[in-house]
């Protein structure tokens, strides 16, 4: 059966000098109070920006968001020790600045996320960090609705389901953009021009986006094929190559699209390397299940039956209209197609705009994985 889901050491109290860099080894290490203080610490260091008038607002919001970001933090293994980086420090003042500016509750939470996502992301590469440092500037500056749309713009473009029915594929997109549409999106430039004052996205002078029920066939391909006609040459084949490779003739599924026809159980044929299988046996009234990776072999086994696929153009169409027809059905899915068809401008979103939309998609909903 298919699966859906898809150094060197130092002495006590040493430092580690090397040429060309520096290592220092933090034997002491940070616990949840300590960590607490150093936030508290950068805090004072940025309060006195502020005029004693503004203290009280100022602490309430940052009270905020020391709650909103210290559970996260100890979810994360080796996290604490991060705030003893004098970078990660630089940070937390910026981030206190601008919960500090933000009367937004929902800013508090996308504040921390970002500072999760640079423990976990951010760490060696300066690209992210860079982005990140950006991302927490602009948090209090960027609207409502303009946030929205920019998350679910990154979403549409970022995250794909891996459910083997074309239904629950569907199901997995509606549960996932019922979350991020949280508020009106909005209509016309305005918002893009917005995001873009912010850094947030690019507009090219020339270029076309993509509708709906052209970008989501074209990524969701396993969904939208043809498939193999039963009876045909090509489908013998295909239960043939299944056969001789030790694969389950299983891995040929009913189209759920197009009668008469099969299909692998993937959403796109890249999938293909993350497909394994399942083995459900009852062990002394126990149901147990061992998953097993496919070799190379049998993957490449598997691109061969997909290259076998019907390529008719008018069954294509069908197929695509069909899909739509599903797609329609779900409220979520299909204000997202009227707003998206809707948008005038064809637009970029940068480095900065990225880790800002998938840390808000990450607040909304928490099964959202972590930003690659």
């Amino acid at each position: 059966m298919v699966s859906d889901k898809q150094i060197q050491k130092a002495g006590e109290n040493s430092q580690q000098i090397q040429a060309g860099s520096i290592n220092i080894t933090n034997v002491m290490g940070i616990d949840e109070k300590r960590a607490r203080e150093i936030f508290n610490e950068m805090y004072v260091i940025v309060r006195r920006d502020f005029s004693k008038d503004a203290y009280e607002c100022a602490n309430a919001r940052v009270a905020q968001f020391e709650e909103s970001l210290m559970p996260k933090i100890m979810q994360i293994d080796g996290a604490l020790e991060k705030f003893a980086d004098p970078s990660f420090q630089f940070l937390i003042a910026e981030a206190h600045k601008t919960a500090a500016a933000t009367e937004r509750i929902a800013d508090y939470d996308l504040l921390s996320e970002l500072l999760v996502h640079r423990i976990q992301k951010g760490e060696k590469n300066r690209k992210v960090r860079a982005g990140i440092a950006r991302a927490v500037e602009i948090v209090d500056q960027i609207d409502d609705d303009a946030l929205c749309a920019l998350t679910v713009s990154h979403t549409v473009g970022s995250l794909l389901p891996t459910a083997n029915s074309v239904k629950e594929g569907l199901d997995i997109l509606e549960d996932i953009f019922s979350k991020l549409i949280y508020t009106e999106l909005p209509r016309g430039r305005e918002w893009l021009d917005h995001l873009e004052i912010l850094d947030a996205v690019r507009l090219p002078s020339f270029g076309n986006l993509k509708k709906i029920e052209v970008f989501y066939p074209e990524q969701l391909n396993g969904y939208v094929c043809v498939g193999i006609a039963k009876g045909t040459d090509k489908y013998d084949n295909a239960k043939s190559l299944l056969e001789d490779n030790q694969l389950p003739d299983t891995l040929l599924v009913d189209h759920e699209l197009l009668d008469g026809y099969v299909r692998l159980p993937i959403c796109a044929k890249t999938f293909i390397d993350s497909l394994g299988l399942i083995n459900r046996k009852v062990v002394n009234g126990q149901l147990e299940e061992r998953h097993f990776e496919l070799s190379r072999e049998q993957k490449d086994v598997l691109g061969n039956i997909y290259d076998l696929y019907d390529n008719n153009e008018e069954l294509k169409k069908k197929v695509v209209e069909k899909f739509m027809v599903e797609w329609q059905k779900r409220k979520a899915l299909a204000y997202l197609c009227e707003w998206w068809n809707s948008i005038p401008n064809i637009f970029e979103i940068t480095a900065v705009g990225k880790v800002l939309a998938h840390s808000n998609a990450q607040r909304c909903d928490k099964s959202i994985p972590p930003m690659e």
